[in-house]
């Protein structure tokens, strides 16, 4: 079975909005869904095929040339195949950024310098790296960091999310007495007020709003 193949056995459907998958090929495990694709393990290798729906097949291009940029920068996946709705890369083992508060796995300052280090080497290949979140950085079994889900990192405006991650990062979880160990539903909920602009973690910003 081919990469062709595998991205044509699946049948989405869409439930309020999201991405749900109603059917795909037994070779294939699903293990993430976004909000413009779905991401399956290769049973029996060690890749990921990234499946998208037909209406957002042309951000399967931009993402494929957007790695292709990227291959000199060891610290994202290698892309093996590409095709008009899927991309075949290197499957990634570790724990997301999400995962680690979830599970109280402890996220070091060590590993907020390497995410900058990573991007900086982005910014120098004339990318604008955009939508950096919990669930596209990887811890993995070797202490280091992997980075996925590069599709926006052509847009042109100013992308304050990773600042913004930083910023909370040094004013709460540093901190002595905050919990490191936070349950799913509660991620979420934070995830979704502060993607309502309900929550201000840009301590700049947050002094502009107050004065």
């Amino acid at each position: 079975m081919n990469s062709h193949d595998y991205a044509h056995s699946i049948v989405f459907v869409f439930k309020k909005g999201s991405i749900r998958v109603k059917q795909h090929h037994t070779d294939l495990e699903l293990i993430g869904t976004g909000r413009s694709a779905c991401v399956f393990r290769i049973k029996g290798t060690k890749k990921v095929i990234k499946i998208f729906p037909p209406q957002f097949i042309h951000i399967a291009q931009v993402e494929s040339d957007i790695y292709r940029l990227l291959t000199h920068i060891d610290y994202f996946p290698t892309v093996y195949e590409t095709g008009p709705n899927f991309l075949t890369m290197d499957y990634i083992k570790g724990d997301t950024l999400f995962s680690c508060l979830n599970k109280g796995i402890p996220i070091n300052e060590n590993h907020i310098k390497e995410v900058e280090h990573i991007l900086e080497l982005v910014r120098k290949t004339g990318l604008n790296p955009s939508d950096i979140h919990l669930r596209n950085i990887i811890i993995t079994p070797d202490n280091k960091i992997k980075m996925i889900d590069v599709a926006r990192f052509k847009q042109q405006k100013h992308c304050t999310q990773w600042e913004d991650l930083k910023n909370a990062y040094d004013r709460y979880y540093k901190h002595r007495f905050f919990p490191k160990r936070l349950p799913e539903f509660l991620l979420n909920f934070i995830a979704a007020l502060y993607k309502r602009k309900l929550l201000v973690l840009n301590l700049a910003n947050k002094k502009k709003v107050s004065g």
